[in-house]
């Protein structure tokens, strides 16, 4: 059985909105949790133990204080823990399910762009599993993340352009080119492996599309991870 994580992080996998712009995105998460080749498979949750950045309820911004931990704990059912207890020695891979909090509370891309920095413990964990030789997933605007931390990954956040609205944050692709990655143009149906660095990313809500599509990506995603795990 392979063991992962979600952020949260989640190990297997990672959940890091609760709400678009709080935490880990519940569309993503939800679509790669039940994923066929991965519902065997043991799943554990982590995420930071952190202030969000910026509360969002969607038609409007709170003035209030929430916790990133507790936030993603509503989509992990309480089955969580703070991502400083995470060891890569006790998991075979780990899948950053994505979503604006990626941009927000995993790092400072959505205010710094090319210039941004990654939480410590977030580039801890993805350089942990990458010296280790295990394999990463990422969707959505996640994949910025491991353009930042691991030079030379190969992402995707889909399309380069915006092609009339259909791919909104086509800019994306740009910035991980600054950022030392190297952008690889796919389908919203489709995952792009980088498997030298065991890197596996899909585009999800980087694209304006139907949710079943989205989840195409999404189980491509599991998965290929899941392949490079050799289990």
């Amino acid at each position: 059985m392979i063991h992962g994580l979600l952020m949260p992080v989640f190990s297997s996998s990672s959940i890091s909105e609760a709400s678009i712009a709080s935490v880990t995105e519940y569309h993503c998460s939800s679509c790669f949790l039940p994923s066929s080749p991965f519902s065997s498979s043991a799943k554990i949750f982590f995420m930071l133990f952190c202030a969000q950045m910026l509360n969002s309820f969607h038609c409007f911004i709170s003035g209030s204080s929430r916790n990133v931990l507790v936030e993603s704990a509503r989509i992990a059912r309480g089955k969580i823990a703070s991502l400083a207890k995470l060891t890569t020695a006790d998991h075979d891979a780990v899948i950053f399910p994505g979503g604006f909090g990626a941009a927000k509370n995993l790092s400072t891309f959505a205010v710094d762009g090319k210039d941004c920095k990654v939480n410590r413990e977030v580039e801890r964990v993805l350089k942990d599993f990458h010296k280790a030789g295990k394999p990463i997933g990422l969707c959505c605007i996640s994949p910025v993340l491991a353009a930042k931390v691991l030079s030379g990954a190969e992402v995707t956040v889909g399309h380069e352009e915006e092609e009339g609205g259909k791919w909104p944050y086509a800019g994306t692709a740009g910035a991980i080119k600054e950022l030392g990655g190297k952008h690889c143009v796919k389908e919203v149906t489709e995952a792009h492996v980088d498997t030298k660095n065991k890197v596996v990313t899909t585009p999800a809500f980087m694209c304006e599309t139907e949710l079943h599509n989205i989840f195409d990506g999404i189980g491509a995603m599991v998965k290929n991870v899941l392949k490079l795990t050799g289990k």
